[in-house]
């Protein structure tokens, strides 16, 4: 009875509440499906043996009732011969095997209607693993396509990185080529300044020179007026 009671608590089971509440549905329906898949082999092991059991009632049955037509045709004899003494034995017999038969065609019809319970368990439980399955599949299914959304968006996000990081080594890049050509253009505006000042400051030397020598004549030509006129 316990094959059957577990059986069906299974068949009575609301399999999305169960789903609902585990951590881990997946892992849920798939122990509800091992599980149901284990009953089921063992109903069906059990009902090979009810049926078993059946075809030997069965035989039984048939051969009670030959006895029951032999211990008739006993008492008939009996009475031929005029032995009512061995007639009454005879079909004392017949009816305690009479008792037999009743009792084993009992035991018949509560093994077909175990039989007939088994059948419908059977099938339905059957039913309640396809649905089973069916979910499972889909619930795969959903994993699986959650799984690669959640790829795919990481893969973006990573992309959308990868892009920032590299418009930012190119804005490096043209900060460095644009700081590269400022200073070149400072090293060689520092050459032409030095040397355009040297020259202007060799211009400069010579007009002060030419100054210079002006103020010296001017100097000398009244030291010379004055010693002539001694």
């Amino acid at each position: 009875m316990g094959i059957f009671s577990r059986m069906t608590d299974i068949i009575n089971s609301n399999l999305n509440s169960l789903l609902d509440s585990a951590e881990d549905p997946e892992k849920m329906i798939r122990l509800i499906v091992q599980e149901m898949e284990d009953t089921l082999v063992e109903v069906r092991s059990s009902s090979a043996r009810v049926m078993a059991d059946r075809k030997t009632a069965s035989r039984r049955v048939q051969r009670l009732h030959e006895d029951m037509s032999e211990w008739e045709g006993k008492a008939k004899l009996a009475i031929s011969k005029g032995r009512e003494d061995l007639a009454k034995a005879a079909l004392l017999e017949k009816q305690a095997i009479g008792e037999e038969v009743a009792a084993v065609e009992a035991e018949l019809l509560a093994l077909d209607e175990h039989i007939d319970q088994l059948h419908d368990e059977v099938a339905q439980l059957q039913q309640k693993l396809t649905d089973a399955k069916a979910k499972r599949k889909a619930m795969q299914m959903r994993t699986k396509t959650v799984e690669s959304r959640l790829k795919v968006k990481r893969q973006i996000q990573r992309d959308v990185l990868d892009d920032a990081f590299d418009k930012f080594e190119r804005f490096e890049r043209r900060m460095d080529n644009l700081e590269g050509q400022v200073e070149a253009m400072d090293l060689g505006a520092a050459g032409q300044v030095d040397l355009a000042s040297e020259i202007e400051s060799l211009a400069e030397n010579e007009k002060i020179n030419e100054e210079l020598s002006r103020l010296k004549e001017e100097m000398q030509s009244p030291a010379e007026n004055s010693s002539k006129s001694e």
